[in-house]
C-alpha cells in the first residue's frame, strides 16, 4: 500500500471518530430538550389512594398524548407515604428523563431526592403543593415554575359561601388535613380569615386527609357542640366523612358542610343534597398543564414563575354542569403554557 493511500484512509477514520464526537456532544442540547437531549417526563404525584390524584395522573397521561411527550408517572402508596415519595423520585433522578414533574407531600419530603436533578440543570414544575422555598433555597434547587390552587382564596372563597348558608351565623368546626401541611393551613387561613362576626369558629382539628379520621372527629365535635351548625372541611374526601357523621348523628340537612377540591363523589353528594358545597380544583388541569410546562421548558422557553389553577364553587345550583364537564373546568380559565407552546 503506498504512504499516500495510507494517510487518505487514515484521515477518513478520523473524520468518523471526530463525527461521532461531536453528534454526540451536539444531541445534548439539541432542540432545547434539556442538559441530557431527553424529551421524556417524570411526574412523581401523591397517593392514587384519593381520586384528587388520580384524577391528576390522568391530566398527565392525557396531556402528554396530546403535545407529544413520553412520561413516567409514580406514586405515593399513600397520601401519607412521604418517605416512599422520596424515594420513588431519587431512583427516577438518575436517569434519563428531561424535565420532572412533583407534587410532594410534604413542603420538605422532595428536597433531597431533588436536589441531584437541579445540579443536573434539568426542569423542575412543583404542582399542587409547594416544596418550601427556604429549604428549595438551602439545596440549591431551582423551581421553574409552581402550577397550584390559591388556597387562601379558596379558603375564602369557602367562608362566602358558609356566610350564605347561614345567614343569622352561628357556630362551626374546622377539619384540617395532616397537621402543619401548607395546604391545608392555608385553606384554614383564607376561611378563618373570610367569615363574618357572625360565625364563630368553636373547634379545629386534623384528621390527615382521611375520611375514617374526619366522621369520627366530626361525630366527637357534634357530641361536643350540640348546637354546631356547619363545618369547614380542608379537602373533599375527608368532607363525605363528614357528611356521613351527621346522618348518622340525625342532623342532615341542619349542619352545612363546606370543603374544597370538587372530586366527582362530592359533586354527587352535592346533587343528592348531603354536601352543601365545594370550593372545585381541578386536579386533571393542574396536571396536563404541569406537562404543558415540561414541553415549554424542553423547547427553551422561558416559564412564569407562579400559575394559578383554576377553582370554582360549586353549589346545588350548578353542580349539573360541573357533572357534565367533569374533570374539566365548566367555565374558561387562563393557562399561559398555551401560549408557550404555539
Amino acid at each position: 500500500m503506498c504512504r499516500q493511500s495510507l494517510i487518505t484512509k487514515m484521515s477518513l477514520i478520523l473524520l468518523a471518530v471526530l463525527g461521532v464526537i461531536v453528534t454526540a456532544c451536539g444531541g445534548a442540547s439539541s432542540g432545547g430538550s434539556g442538559s441530557n437531549g431527553s424529551t421524556q417526563v417524570a411526574a412523581v404525584i401523591k397517593g392514587l389512594d384519593n381520586p384528587f390524584f388520580q384524577a391528576m395522573q390522568r391530566g398527565i397521561q392525557d396531556e402528554a398524548g396530546t403535545v407529544g411527550v413520553s412520561v413516567t408517572i409514580q406514586a405515593a402508596t399513600s397520601i401519607t407515604d412521604t418517605t416512599g415519595q422520596a424515594d420513588k423520585l431519587q431512583a427516577l433522578a438518575g436517569q434519563n428523563y428531561g424535565c420532572y414533574i412533583v407534587n410532594p407531600i410534604s413542603g420538605t419530603n422532595l428536597v433531597q431526592a431533588l436536589a441531584p436533578i437541579a445540579q443536573a440543570g434539568k426542569p423542575i414544575i412543583n404542582i399542587d403543593n409547594p416544596i418550601s422555598a427556604q429549604a428549595a433555597q438551602a439545596a440549591g434547587i431551582k423551581i421553574s415554575t409552581y402550577i397550584g390552587t390559591d388556597n387562601v382564596s379558596a379558603g375564602q372563597q369557602a367562608a362566602n359561601e358558609m356566610a350564605k348558608l347561614l345567614p343569622t351565623g352561628g357556630k362551626v368546626a374546622l377539619i384540617g388535613g395532616i397537621a402543619g401541611d401548607v395546604t391545608s393551613q392555608q385553606r384554614l387561613q383564607g376561611f378563618s380569615q373570610g367569615i363574618p362576626a357572625t360565625i364563630q369558629i368553636v373547634q379545629t382539628v386534623a384528621a390527615d386527609w382521611d375520611r375514617q379520621k374526619a366522621l369520627t372527629a366530626a361525630g366527637d365535635i357534634l357530641r361536643a357542640h350540640p348546637d354546631l351548625k356547619g363545618f369547614f372541611v380542608a379537602n373533599d374526601d375527608m368532607a363525605l366523612g363528614v357528611v356521613r357523621a351527621i346522618a348518622d348523628a340525625g342532623k342532615q340537612g341542619q349542619v352545612k358542610v363546606v370543603s374544597v377540591d370538587g372530586i366527582q363523589d362530592a359533586l354527587k353528594s352535592i346533587q343528592a343534597g348531603q354536601l352543601s358545597a365545594t370550593v372545585s380544583q381541578y386536579p386533571y388541569t393542574i396536571g396536563a398543564m404541569g406537562v404543558e410546562a415540561c414541553k415549554a421548558a424542553l423547547a427553551g422557553k422561558t416559564l412564569p414563575a407562579k400559575v394559578t389553577a383554576p377553582v370554582l364553587v360549586v353549589t346545588s345550583d350548578n353542580v349539573a354542569q360541573a357533572l357534565a364537564n367533569f374533570p374539566k373546568p365548566f367555565s374558561s380559565y387562563v393557562d399561559p403554557f398555551q401560549d408557550l407552546l404555539k
